[in-house]
């Protein structure tokens, strides 16, 4: 599994080629997940401990795709993908999760995404969500954050929110909650103004786009959660672990559009009261 290092140091030149590279590997990626979508893909189940863990021939033939592009591009460069493990490289990782959000995609729902990052050996310096359906992209390096969409490209913001009691909170669902978490999730609930399940990485593009305010999960890997970090941040937003801490490494991961709004939903998860 990914560790942290010191930090590889990557230029502004060095960095817009990688942006160039991640929008075009990514979107050729889309393209061989499509001809399953909709189309009575058969689903193999890689759980081992009695859970459902849905793989298919798309997420496989993505993430080969991808790793194939990366050797050819950047030979030096370590990668980290769901489907295949890691390779270890120069200090520069690329982290890959060809279609984050199987479950939708299996029922043919559009709340699924590749999901491809660039981590430094201290955090991810770039980050794409791409849907493939819709044909959206999502870019980041965590200071700017743009949507594409055809010819249209626009800068993504996260929106103002007054206080957690107007916030619009998501997750991808309760049951990937602990016992323990779920009661901590549902006093947010609580605290906010409501809350919508489903969504997994588009739920964090939203976020970044300003059409919501917290989104949560637990449970997360390091490819479910490195390719946002770069969009919210650079959005304008936050993502933290619960406690506060570098999300990098996925676990109980939050994510809001501001900082006061952050804070108050931590307090919150962590048994203190809602302002």
């Amino acid at each position: 599994m990914l560790n942290y290092s010191d930090p590889h140091p990557v230029s502004p030149e060095e960095l817009q080629r990688y942006k160039s590279f991640a929008l075009e590997v990514s979107s050729l990626a889309g393209k061989v997940t499509l001809p399953f979508f909709r189309a009575g893909v058969a689903v193999a189940n890689k759980g081992d401990d009695g859970s459902f863990d849905p793989v298919t021939e798309a997420d496989k033939g993505a993430e080969r795709l991808i790793r194939d592009e990366i050797a050819k591009a950047f030979p030096d460069h370590g990668v980290l993908g769901e489907e295949f493990g890691l390779v270890e490289g120069n200090g520069l990782t690329w982290v890959i999760d060809p279609i984050d959000g199987t479950r939708a995609f299996m029922t043919g729902m559009l709340h699924w995404g590749v999901l491809l990052a660039l981590f430094d050996g201290a955090k991810p310096v770039l980050g794409v969500m791409h849907q493939p359906f819709t044909d959206e992209f999502f870019i980041g390096d965590g200071v700017t954050a743009e949507y594409h969409r055809g010819s249209e490209v626009r800068e993504l913001r996260v929106r103002g929110c007054a206080s957690l009691a107007d916030a619009v909170l998501t997750t991808t669902g309760p049951q990937h909650f602990s016992e323990p978490e779920l009661e901590d999730f549902v006093r947010l609930t609580q605290a906010v103004k409501f809350t919508r399940y489903g969504g997994d990485c588009y739920i964090y593009a939203m976020l970044a786009m300003g059409a919501i305010d917290l989104a949560t999960d637990s449970s997360l890997k390091p490819y479910d959660i490195q390719a946002l970090i770069p969009i919210i941040h650079g959005a304008g937003g936050v993502v933290t672990t619960r406690d506060g801490g570098d999300a990098s490494m996925g676990g109980f991961c939050v994510a809001s559009g501001s900082a006061e709004i952050h804070e108050a939903a931590l307090r919150v998860l962590n048994g203190g009261a809602a302002p």
